[in-house]
């Protein structure tokens, strides 16, 4: 017992995401960038700048609060969260330039560290400083998470204090402007970096919002969470209110407290209004660490997270725990990649990023939202409901303020992202859960199917081949597979219909799983089923009446006729069945010897139309024929032969007409023809080879007849009946 590992500590609500939350919110920017704000903004501009941060910020922690109360979270936060809603490609395409943004986070927050202490200790040589601080955080989230929380408590105890000192401050009189100076709206002034050659409202914005982005600083723990359905709404929201009131309440105090002059140059101004300046001092400290203690735990769980996944290279390596549970692998490339971003020594070209990156992930929250919310699937009821509009708001908010932020910045965040998930999706990931991407195909299937449905029956113009293959040989449907996938690509289905009288254990079910498996594989869309009947007709027809009522239904019968075959007794019933039902039918006869041959040539033969050959909508049994010719000739890189034999040579000058404006009107590039004049059982005996001869369908298709033409042409043929539904022309 005793060399059992030790089990994992979990946090609660305070803990664990209040905390870690608040203390990333109430950061740098509120003590050295809020008088700036208010200086240029005027009091009623940044408040009005901090509601709108928030509010873009509420919107998404809400989303983010329904999500976690409908699903099990578990580790990497909002990782965690797009990835279980979208599947692992979305998600990881977020994860992964989340976690690097994360990584620059850190660098950038201990830069703002060195920045205060050099305020403090100008001599102290600045690398030095940075890599102290380093060494500091990484020991601290390295020897556990517990530790970092333990930390942060102390840290936002002296925050607290720095507040204690404001507040003091302004009893002891620090608020000298008049209310009605202080509420007004701001002139702009600029800053010391342009010469205060002026501002505008969304330049300021967008220096203030970055402070709003810290909602995730909780979310990211979600593995270590005693209950996440609960902590993290209750959690970030609380964070998010009381960090509210303060920069509200802040932005009024410094309003009254200091000039518009003082605010816009000079950023300390809050640690020379305070009671005790060193106070402010030791905040910016603390802010700056604890901000940095956060992320460089937080972006550690994402990258634990994303290698439990298999997501990325050497994702065992990255998935490893210490016996504590702590992952303790992850957080040493973690800090591998903060040290080395510390080696830049300037972040200011990728700091938009950061911030960036954070917005894209807000933005895929609410997507997530409202995907689940317009679903309407029973598996989505969370605990913390919102309304319809929340999401939406959060969404179009946090795009808005991409593009305000940095528009050039933020197209490259987006190109990022894709890029990511471009090559995400070619990884074949293995999903270990259930994502909503089934829901979500299924719910625009339906959406067409109920918008198509009412429309024109003969969408000639959308046609596919959609096959129904009835089995009861598997061995048969082998010796076929290839030419069934050359019919149907790319964008055809087929559907495997098992025939066989019941038995207990039948494996004729597993079997056309497989094989239907094997098509998707190769590109085309195949499912399978087995109806238990005596009666091969009878059970191809049950079939063929019962998909009837579906919006995807075979619009094509295809019959491989072999030796075992009753043609009269069990084929032809099911030809006049699915001519009734106006299906089309392919009936394959496979020459024994020739096989398909090299899958060179295609052999498609005109029926005389004697004296009838004006070419209309309507050109007979003939559509579903060059149709599937015109297949099989783009997937073999074949070549078509259209071949009629008339009776009379009167007619070959029209036949001729009338084959040239075929192939123009079908648009069938680099099509030969042949015109033959004399009876048609000699003319095959004949006619140019083939590998394969395709034939229109008589309506008293004899069985003779398709023996004679598949020995006289020394070729496998196929013989086709159109269902009124083709046209060539379209």
């Amino acid at each position: 017992m005793a060399n059992q590992p030790k089990a994992l500590k979990k946090f609660g609500t305070f803990g664990g995401v209040f905390t870690p939350t608040l203390l990333t919110i109430l950061g740098v920017i509120m003590y050295l960038r809020l008088g700036w704000v208010v200086g240029n903004a005027g009091l009623l501009g940044a408040w009005l700048i901090i509601i709108m941060s928030f509010l873009i910020t509420l919107c998404t922690a809400l989303s983010m609060s329904a999500i976690t109360t409908n699903i099990r979270i578990g580790a990497g936060g909002a990782y965690a969260i797009v990835s279980q809603a979208l599947g692992l490609e979305v998600g990881g395409s977020l994860g992964i330039p989340r976690y690097v943004s994360q990584g620059l986070a850190v660098t950038m927050y201990i830069f703002g560290f060195r920045e205060g202490w050099l305020g403090i200790f100008p001599d102290h040589n600045a690398f030095l400083v940075d890599v102290i601080v380093f060494g500091v955080l990484f020991t601290i989230a390295y020897i556990s998470a517990n530790l970092a929380i333990k930390t942060q408590f102390i840290i936002m105890g002296i925050i607290i204090l720095s507040l204690v000192s404001i507040v003091v401050a302004a009893y002891e009189g620090s608020m000298t402007l008049p209310v009605s100076d202080a509420l007004s709206w701001g002139s702009f002034k600029g800053s010391m970096e342009n010469g205060f050659s002026g501002s505008s409202f969304w330049m300021v914005f967008a220096v203030f919002f970055p402070a709003a982005t810290g909602i995730m600083a909780g979310a990211n723990m979600s593995g270590e969470l005693k209950d996440p359905k609960k902590s993290i709404p209750n959690g970030t929201l609380w964070a998010i209110a009381v960090s509210f009131v303060i920069y509200m309440l802040l932005a009024f105090w410094i309003s009254r407290s200091a000039t518009e002059q003082e605010l816009v140059s000079d950023y300390y101004i809050m640690v020379e209004k305070a009671y005790f300046g060193p106070l402010i001092i030791a905040g910016i400290l603390g802010a700056t660490f604890s901000s940095a203690l956060a992320s460089i735990v937080g972006s550690s769980r994402i990258l634990f997270a994303m290698g439990e996944h298999n997501v990325l290279p050497y994702s065992k390596l990255l998935a490893g725990q210490s016996k504590t549970g702590q992952p303790r692998n992850a957080m040493l490339v973690t800090g591998i990649l903060i040290f080395l971003t510390l080696l830049l020594r300037n972040l200011n070209a990728v700091a938009p990023l950061v911030t960036l990156f954070f917005l894209i992930t807000y933005a895929m929250i609410n997507i997530v939202v409202i995907i689940e919310q317009n679903l309407g699937l029973i598996s989505y009821r969370p605990i913390f409901k919102i309304k319809r509009w929340v999401p939406w708001l959060g969404l179009i908010s946090s795009i808005f303020a991409m593009f305000i932020i940095n528009p050039t910045v933020s197209l490259i965040s987006i190109m990022i992202v894709l890029t990511v998930y471009w090559y995400l999706s070619r990884q074949n990931l293995e999903t270990p859960f259930e994502d909503v991407r089934s829901g979500l195909f299924v719910s625009f299937a339906e959406w067409a199917a109920k918008h198509t449905w009412g429309m024109k029956k003969m969408q000639q113009r959308a046609w596919k081949a959609n096959l129904m293959v009835p089995v009861r040989d598997v061995n048969g449907l082998k010796g076929t597979f290839e030419f069934l996938r050359n019919i149907a690509k790319p964008k055809g289905s087929i559907k495997l219909l098992g025939i066989e009288p019941f038995t207990e254990h039948s494996s004729l079910a597993l079997k056309l799983d497989d094989i239907s498996a094997s098509f998707r594989q190769k590109g085309v869309f195949s499912s399978s089923t087995v109806i238990h009947t005596n009666e091969f007709a009878n059970g191809i027809n049950y079939g063929s009446q019962a998909l009837q009522g579906a919006f995807f239904r075979p619009n094509i019968l295809f019959l491989n006729l072999q030796d075992h075959d009753d043609y009269e007794n069990e084929l032809r019933p099911v030809m006049n069945e699915s001519i009734r039902l106006e299906i089309g039918i392919l009936l394959f006869s496979l020459h024994k010897t020739g096989l398909l041959g090299q899958r060179n040539v295609i052999n498609v033969w005109v029926s005389d139309r004697r004296g009838n050959w004006e070419l209309g909508w309507d050109i007979g049994n003939l559509d579903l024929s060059i149709l599937i010719a015109y297949k099989l000739k783009m997937n073999w890189t074949a070549q078509i032969r259209l071949i009629t034999v008339l009776e009379n040579k009167e007619d070959e000058a029209e036949a001729t007409e009338f084959l040239d404006k075929l192939i123009n009107l079908a648009r069938l590039p680099n099509t030969l023809t042949e015109i033959h004049i004399g009876k048609f059982s000699d003319v095959v005996t004949v006619a140019p080879s083939a590998d394969l001869n395709i034939f229109g369908m008589e309506p008293n298709l004899k069985f003779e007849f398709i023996k004679e033409m598949t020995t006289k042409t020394s070729s496998s043929c196929l013989f086709v009946k159109d269902s009124g539904h083709e046209s060539i022309l379209a």
